[in-house]
């Protein structure tokens, strides 16, 4: 079981467990999805219903994650991934999805992930 939390320390933890969640179903030759990461974390904790809400609140370009979709790895394309933990952070702390501090969620990806490039989907887009 994850303890999550809304700082940059649990943000940290989240990205590092992200990629051993990944190395490790790599291993064991299984898919690497919303479902098998949300059962991997949370165990029984993890039903149908917390699976549903984590996909329909981690929408990427407006649409809805699905739970058995293989998610690339989060080293490579972040994207997907900042969105499933703001979801998860939004739901295990009972905050609003709007309210997860997606700075510090920014951040704890540039520490966990030195040599990749920094995300920041919110900047300022030059005219």
């Amino acid at each position: 079981m994850i303890s999550v939390d809304n700082n940059k320390d649990c943000f940290v933890q989240l990205w590092l467990q992200l990629e051993r969640t990944r190395q490790l179903l790599t291993r064991q030759c299984k898919r690497f999805c919303i479902r098998r990461i949300l059962k991997s974390w949370f165990g029984v904790e993890a039903s149908d219903n917390f699976i549903w809400e984590v996909c329909h609140m981690a929408t990427v370009d407006g649409e809805p994650q699905e739970g058995w979709n293989e998610l690339p790895a989060p080293s490579l394309y972040p994207r997907k991934h900042r969105e499933l933990l703001r979801a998860i952070v939004s739901l295990k702390t009972g905050i609003s999805f709007y309210k997860v501090d997606l700075k510090a969620l920014d951040a704890a990806y540039s520490i966990a992930f030195p040599n990749s490039t920094p995300i920041n989907v919110n900047k300022k887009k030059r005219k």
